[in-house]
């Protein structure tokens, strides 16, 4: 048996932060050379970060990723690394992955197929590299010419080929063992890159990626690493990025290593660290001796095998694999949608927290789902952290905040972290306060009690007085209960300010579909984290929580206080008995309403009969009027979800317009589409 000691590794990367992205590719590099491993596979575009926009355009931007290219060259010496940049050639920018063999630049492979949809904008800044071409580029290629020319004139002379590096849809043959690329979307395709490399007696198959978190995406992953090591006959490494990398997109890790459709291991998701390594020791005889037995396998034989790059390598002789030692995380890989929820919100927080210098956190807390679940997650952030990372380590990566090194317990750490404000106004309820109170002492927040209504007054009184009338429910119902929502944000923002903390906005996806929120009031913050879930799944998991809790941290049982209510915005006059859905619909139709005009582009029509047989329980004229209501507000509100603060990528329902979603403001409001309705 010949055995090949594999490796992937996850980066928790920023976009543009040379030293940080270094520091973390020379960890992996020697955690893997701790653990035995010859084979490592790092992230796409690791050097850089995925995320850097068009600033992947700046001459300085690859200039700087090249520097970070040589420097880590030396810590690959008697390895094999893959590491991804951006790289410049006859004016056209390619997203490649370089193999580093033994302390020198073996080649570049380019990526062939480009994510440009969803969150994905690839194309706005690369260009695809086409199929089975192969080229070599020298020094005048790139920008910084003396660098390039004296490590090309090394590279020809320890290697005697011509001066440059090649280029393209590679396959390398380092030391007799065969590595091929899928660069992240190239495996997602059905004209998959690696079934060429396979016709070509590829033993490897190496994936960089980054790709985001969205509810049950591993599985897809899964299947196809491990499809793709079993109709290529070859062991697949596939190294994801980690955390919230760039703001919006959160990616969850799960490393993964297959040979001969048989997975090896699959490395932990939504870690805190900044990096973790898999490992696994694959049989290379095994996945040869496989196609070799295959009455289908047709090798492609040319007789010019000049475009596979060659590269010494004296590998090591393994009779027997040693087990890597690698500390698995403290809890099992999320594999429900609820605990899926919970890690990738703590750890896109955390992340956000960190990566934006900001001292803590600040939630306006209502009492009800959204501002409680607000809070639940980032309690739930401390805990899982320091499970994870230990106390230390935990106060080691917010180590900038003041004073956070003399907190002695979780408990600390969460008061140092995180504040509620409840703001009183007349048409508050006892109910809401004390379900504030209890939800906070749970997490261990600081609680603030304001009582705002002398200032709604104030506004109030001082509008009558320049319109020389008074204000009435008849008349303006819509206009006081936007007064209340307002006068909350500028305490609410003081508070953050003097805290140097992050205001998070407590809006969800459901309200932004249908406007249902008050601009500049509870969509004021710099971060809205739930803006991609909808209330039905919030008012789920809160009872999941109340009752079950992510393995690792358990229950809440205080959110009883929360979850026997009724939302309510609570802005009318209690005798009024206001709720969410008796203002708007039932929350699990206004999501299936949404999913199905808004996700599948169905017309009113359309959407009425998707929704009739599902909620058969309702009158047929009152479901057709919520259908109405629907497109009705969707059609009006667009301009308020332009303006709401970056927010999470969950799922393919997302409705943020920079990322995923995009409608015109202004719109014919689907007139000709409710009239269809309507005569129905």
């Amino acid at each position: 048996m010949q055995w090949l000691s594999l490796g992937t590794a996850v980066l928790n990367q920023t976009p543009l932060d040379w030293d940080g992205n270094q520091d973390r590719i020379l960890q992996a590099i020697a955690a893997a050379r701790a653990a035995g491993v010859t084979v490592l596979c790092l992230p796409e575009l690791c050097i850089t970060g995925y995320g850097c926009e068009d600033a992947f355009l700046a001459a300085n931007t690859r200039r700087q990723a090249w520097r970070v290219l040589h420097a880590v060259l030396p810590a690959t010496h008697g390895m094999i690394v893959c590491v991804g940049l951006p790289l410049l050639y006859q004016n056209a920018l390619y997203n490649t992955a370089a193999l580093l063999v033994d302390g020198r630049i073996a080649g570049f492979a380019a990526k062939q197929h480009l994510a440009g949809d969803g969150i994905h904008y690839e194309p706005r800044w690369f260009k695809p590299w086409p199929a089975e071409l192969q080229t070599r580029f020298s020094a005048s290629d790139l920008e910084d010419y003396t660098q390039v020319s004296a490590d090309a004139a090394e590279n020809a002379r320890t290697t005697g080929e011509p001066a440059g590096y090649p280029l393209g849809d590679l396959l390398f043959d380092i030391g007799g063992v065969r590595i091929g690329f899928e660069i992240c979307e190239d495996a997602w395709v059905a004209n998959r890159p690696g079934a060429r490399h396979a016709l070509r007696g590829a033993d490897v198959i190496l994936n960089p990626s980054a790709s985001h978190f969205a509810f049950g995406k591993d599985e897809i992953r899964q299947r196809f690493v491990l499809e793709g090591s079993r109709a290529f006959g070859v062991s697949y490494l596939y190294a994801n990025l980690l955390g919230n990398e760039a703001g919006r997109a959160i990616y969850d890790g799960g490393a993964m290593i297959a040979s001969g459709g048989k997975m090896l291991a699959i490395g932990p998701q939504f870690s805190f660290a900044d990096m973790r390594l898999t490992a696994a020791y694959a049989d290379l005889d095994a996945t040869r001796q496989s196609r070799a037995a295959s009455g289908s396998y047709q090798p492609q034989l040319r007789l010019d095998d000049d475009d596979c790059v060659r590269a010494p390598f004296d590998w090591p002789r393994l009779a027997v694999p040693r087990p890597a030692v690698i500390p698995p995380l403290p809890w099992p890989n999320a594999v429900d949608k609820e605990e899926e929820f919970t890690h990738a919100l703590t750890l896109g927080l955390f992340d956000y927290l960190r990566k934006s210098r900001s001292r803590g956190f600040v939630i306006s807390l209502s009492g009800g789902a959204d501002s409680s679940a607000l809070a639940c997650l980032v309690g739930l952030m401390a805990r899982l952290g320091v499970r994870e990372l230990g106390h230390a380590g935990f106060v080691q990566k917010l180590a900038y905040v003041p004073g956070i090194e003399q907190c002695a317990t979780t408990a600390d750490l969460t008061k140092k972290l995180l504040t509620c404000v409840y703001q009183a106004t007349q048409n508050s309820g006892p109910v809401t306060l004390e379900a504030a109170r209890r939800v906070a002492a749970a997490v261990g927040a600081n609680f603030l009690l304001f009582d705002v209504d002398p200032v709604v007054r104030q506004y109030i009184a001082l509008v009558e007085e320049g319109l020389g009338r008074t204000l009435t429910w008849q008349t303006d119902d819509i206009a006081l209960q936007n007064i209340q929502a307002r006068v909350r944000s500028p305490s609410v923002w003081l508070v953050a300010n003097l805290q140097n903390a992050l205001l998070l906005a407590t809006s969800n996806r459901s309200e932004a579909a249908v406007g249902y929120a008050t601009m500049d009031g509870d969509t004021s913050g710099g971060l809205s984290p739930l803006a991609g879930i909808d209330k039905h799944f919030l008012r789920h998991w809160l009872r999941w929580l109340e009752s079950s809790g992510p393995v690792g941290a358990g229950p809440i049982p205080e959110l009883r206080y929360v979850n026997q209510q009724a939302p309510t915005a609570e802005l009318r006059p209690p005798e009024q008995a206001q709720t969410d859905e008796g203002d708007l619909m039932p929350y699990d139709l206004l999501d299936a309403i949404e999913k199905a005009a808004i996700r599948d582009k169905r017309n009113p029509l359309e959407t009425f009969l998707c929704v009739e047989g599902p909620f058969a329980q309702y009158d047929r004229r009152q479901l057709a009027a919520w259908v109405e209501r629907f497109f009705r507000l969707w059609c009006r509100n667009q301009w308020k979800r332009e303006r709401y603060a970056p927010s999470f990528h969950l799922d393919d329902e997302n409705l943020d317009p920079k990322t995923w979603c995009r409608f015109p403001i202004l719109n014919g409001g689907f007139e000709a589409g409710l009239r269809e309705l309507d005569s129905q």
